[in-house]
């Protein structure tokens, strides 16, 4: 991350909870639309390779994986918040 970036990261955590979460679902909507104007072969193309990154580190031992149960009473956890 750029330092330009980590700044305005640091200022936009700062904002309330509402103005963060707004913040947040505009890059969100940016990055959809950004990879819509993608050709199909290239998205594609892409996830080969980042399911191929994450398999051959999950074969290193360089990601531990966590079970379905745990992670959803983590994210259930973090709703109710």
């Amino acid at each position: 991350m750029s330092e330009q970036a980590r700044q305005l990261l640091e200022e936009v955590l700062r904002l309330p909870l509402d103005e963060r979460a707004d913040v947040a679902a505009a890059l969100l909507r940016n990055l959809d639309n950004a990879e819509r104007t993608l050709p199909p072969a290239e998205v594609a193309e892409r996830w080969a390779v980042e399911i191929t990154r994450r398999a051959e580190r999950a074969v290193r031992g360089e990601s531990v994986g966590r079970e379905a149960t745990e992670v959803m009473i983590a994210i259930e956890s973090k709703l109710r918040r």
